[in-house]
């Protein structure tokens, strides 16, 4: 057992000569990790700049391979761990890889097809138009004379991903026993988060259901593509789509394509992420420019690589909608309401302070063009906010931010003038009649309606249900009532005082009728003398009532 973590130790102290020759030995030791990982070699300094820490990580994560590059791309999605410096350089991480021999990819599609190449394709070309750390795409032709696009698995990615896994799972480990500075992030969720993701994309299944989807929401669309699915041909390991046609959109040159179809071509894709963020809750979550073609024409795109997207829940969208309208719409007044509507929290007694550093941010940048826009300033102004405000993000939206900002960056490459205020205003009041209209809310009505006449349905049974815990003694009820402790001690006072009175009163009624008809015993001034002492002892008992009275200040 102890020879495997040997060897994670072994690459981890690898991994460190390269964060070391990248400029990260400050890193090691400020935290004192030089005792596991020992220097040895050329070292750059950086002394942690932001100017040049976000650059050398990534291409730090480049040098060690595919597994961290896709850990690059996930930490680029969270800014709750990494400065927007280092997000914005993160985001330029490309999952670009050499290709495996066409051997290996025949033995692959033989092994889950279960027939070869020759069998299944009448044409299988041997090198491939895209290589990625997971997997690489040949065209090929069915017998049907269908053009393809055949997607299959790196041989031992399973292997090498779950290798990789367990080296991250050990530098979680070792971070959380002796990096004190990362104690707000809990590294073993991260690195949780990325398994589950990087597994995933290892079955091709999935992201054959998720193009599937696309194809469905967009069939019979006029502007945009997405290939179909051809089930026959497809496994965990081999996925076989509809070859598009086209060119992708980093490699259009502004030297050989028209302003007007530049700009024709940016308008397209903002419409058509924000029909899947509005009105589908299905979005594709790496729109970056090699997975977007166009196909012939400025106003035709096709969307490729399904195996990130961002599911949205109705109640997510027509919150998302509400704000999308009052941000086009310019309410500002409006925003801090409905960023608390979608899960972000802030302090309630800074709210105006909110408002006023929200107004400012939004109107610095409204109605510019990208050209006039520094993205990573944007990004710089909004997370300090985040930070100033200790502000909560939900996390189910950090894929739909790292969706937005990729298109963003795309927008300024292909068209810098754009401006997406022109698209978001007309977009905006086509989806508020739609979303809004009569038809809408009375669908959305209905389905109350249905709802609430459910749970009237279930009352008595949920009530019949309460009233046996009640009886079985599982529901305690308990009531606390403040100020109970002081009227009950001035309770206890009164009645107090009025059992004094009443025995003061009684040894006053009974020393009388003693004195008048007791005629025998011994006598004091005529007076019989146990009427003597009632008398005593209750005016005694009286004045001592009388100066408590008095003491109290309550006449």
């Amino acid at each position: 057992m102890a020879q495997p973590a040997t060897r994670n130790l072994g690459r981890l102290s690898e991994i460190a000569q390269v964060a070391v020759r990248h400029g990260f030995g400050y890193w090691f030791d400020t935290h004192r990790l030089t005792d596991l990982f020992p220097r040895r070699g050329p070292r750059l300094e950086l002394d942690g700049q932001p100017s040049q820490r976000g650059q050398h990580l990534r291409e730090m994560l480049d040098e060690l391979g595919p597994t961290f590059v896709k850990f690059g791309q996930l930490l680029s999605t969270r800014p709750d761990v990494l400065p927007p410096d280092i997000i914005a350089e993160l985001r330029g991480l490309q999952d670009d890889v050499r290709p495996f021999p066409l051997a290996d990819v025949e033995k692959v599609v033989e092994e889950d097809l279960g027939l070869s190449v020759g069998q299944l394709f009448t044409d299988f070309e041997e090198r491939p138009v895209a290589a990625a750390s997971i997997g690489q795409v040949h065209r090929a032709t069915l017998p049907n004379g269908k053009r393809v696009a055949v997607k299959v698995q790196r041989p031992g990615a399973p292997r090498q991903i779950e290798a990789d896994l367990a080296l991250l799972y050990q530098a979680a480990r070792i971070a959380k026993e002796r990096v004190r500075a990362l104690d707000f992030i809990d590294a073993r969720q991260l690195v949780d988060e990325f398994a589950r993701s990087i597994r995933q994309e290892l079955d091709y299944r999935l992201e054959a259901r998720n193009a599937d989807v696309f194809h469905r929401n967009f069939a019979g669309h006029p502007h945009v593509r997405v290939p179909r699915v051809f089930w026959t041909y497809t496994r965990s390991r081999v996925l076989t789509l509809e070859w598009l046609e086209g060119t992708q959109v980093a490699d259009i040159h502004p030297e050989e394509w028209a302003v007007e179809d530049r700009r024709d071509i940016a308008y397209l894709m903002a419409e058509t992420w924000m029909t899947m963020i509005f009105r589908h809750g299905f979005f594709h979550g790496d729109p970056h420019p090699a997975n977007i073609l166009v196909l012939g024409r400025s106003d035709q795109i096709g969307l490729v690589d399904f195996g990130a997207v961002g599911k949205l829940t109705d109640d997510d969208m027509s919150k998302l909608t509400r704000m999308f309208i009052d941000a086009a719409a310019e309410n500002v007044d409006a925003l801090p309401k409905r960023l608390a509507d979608l899960g972000v929290r802030y302090p309630k007694e800074r709210e105006e302070e909110f408002l006023a550093e929200l107004r400012e941010i939004y109107y610095r940048y409204y109605g510019a063009s990208l050209a006039e826009i520094d993205p990573l300033q944007i990004i710089r102004e909004a997370f300090q906010l985040i930070y100033t405000m200790n502000l909560s993000l939900p996390t189910r939206f950090l894929l739909l931010d790292r969706s937005i900002a990729t298109l963003g960056s795309v927008g300024i490459d292909l068209y810098p003038d754009f401006n997406v205020f022109e698209v978001a205003r007309p977009y905006a009041r086509g989806l508020l009649i739609e979303r809004f209209g009569p038809r809408r809310m009375a669908s959305r009505a209905r389905k109350e309606s249905l709802r609430l006449g459910q749970m009237a349905l279930e009352l008595p049974y949920q009530l019949h249900d309460t009233l046996e815990q009640v009886r079985d003694g599982q529901i305690e009820v308990g009531f606390v009532h403040k100020g109970l402790d002081d009227l009950l001690n001035r309770l206890d006072a009164v009645f107090n005082r009025l059992v004094v009175a009443m025995i003061v009163a009684g040894g006053l009624i009974g020393s009388s009728l003693i004195g008048i008809f007791a005629k025998a015993g011994p006598h004091v001034l005529g007076i019989n003398s146990i009427s003597v002492l009632g008398f005593a002892f209750s005016g005694l008992l009286g004045m001592w009532l009388l100066w408590g009275v008095i003491r109290s200040g309550r006449l």
